[in-house]
């Protein structure tokens, strides 16, 4: 099936648009003088979710301004019998696609893929996601970058109480499931309410962050920072008169935007520009990827305790302020470095 929902006439169609306008040189200005380049073609395999939110009309619209043109790859047909692609650009699920994709890059070496599929998964398993930030122990003048300490419960929900004892980590605790694919998330606030969790998930100490997160956007060497709310703190007092797990939706994706709130500074004061371009510029190295966001919190009443608690593939770039801008230069960028 197709993705974005278009017939297979209409896709050779596009692809016949593509190579007439490749045969061509298109003209576009960037300032003055104006310089000759010709179109970049980035195929795109995502689900038509992923699809409506990311390729928006201002991003498709601004990318023909500059020469890029996206086409759907049609999975129906083999992906070395289209294009020709410049750039691949993809997040489909499955092993079957993962293969796919592994061997359209064996056999074309000159096409930029974003991303590897195998660093991808990576990120995809919570049990491993933050391995390389707590490996990088980033701390510097600017501040000090860790992880929450957390516990990987595989199955037995009657055993995650000893577990949890055993392990020395402290109530409340965050529940997600193992596989990142799902980002709802349960705060448990006792002991006896861990056996109603179900595993696999991965338990992560709550830090307390004064009820702000903050999204860092990645996308090569770019970084995008915006304010979201987040769960509230949790007090000594609430702790002990609280029991049992709440659920939680995908809390900073359904959360208003902080960015006009009227916050206290401490609260919502943005991280040090410096420590977050060294952190994206460590992690795009270390984890292989160039397209990601990282979730990030500020201990609350401190200055510079900063915890990495999730990572996402490919994420939300839609509800980040000049995507478009950012995005197209990206892509771009890529192909200067050829």
């Amino acid at each position: 099936m197709r993705m974005g929902g278009e017939n297979v006439v209409g896709y050779e169609r596009e692809v016949e648009e593509v190579e007439e306008e490749r045969e061509k040189e298109m003209v576009v200005t960037h300032g003055s003088p104006q310089q000759q380049m010709k179109l970049v073609v980035v195929g795109y395999a995502l689900t038509s979710k992923k699809t409506k939110s990311f390729l928006q009309p201002k991003l498709v619209g601004l990318a023909r301004n500059k020469g890029i043109l996206f086409v759907a790859i049609d999975q129906s047909r083999p992906l070395s019998d289209q294009g020709p692609f410049d750039i691949v650009l993809h997040k489909l699920s499955g092993s079957k696609w993962s293969c796919i994709l592994e061997d359209y890059r064996k056999t074309h070496p000159h096409v930029a893929v974003l991303d590897p599929p195998d660093a991808i998964q990576q990120v995809y398993n919570r049990q491993y996601m933050l391995e390389d930030v707590a490996d990088l122990n980033l701390s510097d003048s600017y501040g000090k970058v860790g992880v929450p300490r957390q516990l990987v419960i595989e199955k037995d929900p009657s055993s995650i109480s000893d577990a949890v004892d055993k392990a020395g980590l402290s109530l409340p605790l965050v529940a997600k499931p193992l596989v990142a694919r799902s980002h709802e998330l349960s705060l448990a606030y006792d002991m006896a309410s861990l056996q109603k969790l179900e595993p696999p998930l991965v338990l992560q100490e709550f830090i307390n962050h004064g009820g702000v997160l903050f999204k860092v956007f990645i996308v090569g060497e770019a970084v995008k920072v915006v304010r979201r709310f987040s769960l509230p703190d949790v007090s000594k007092r609430e702790l002990s008169n609280n029991a049992g797990v709440f659920h939680f939706p995908r809390v900073s994706c359904v959360a208003a935007s902080a960015e006009e709130a009227d916050l206290d500074p401490s609260v919502g004061e943005l991280p040090p520009r410096p420590l977050l371009e060294r952190l994206a510029r460590e992690l795009r190295r270390r984890l292989g990827l160039r397209l990601f966001n990282l979730d990030i919190i500020r201990e609350h009443g401190t200055k510079d305790r900063y915890y990495v608690i999730d990572i996402n593939y490919f994420p939300g770039y839609g509800k980040m302020p000049e995507y478009e801008h950012i995005f197209t230069d990206f892509l771009l960028s890529l192909m200067k470095q050829k």
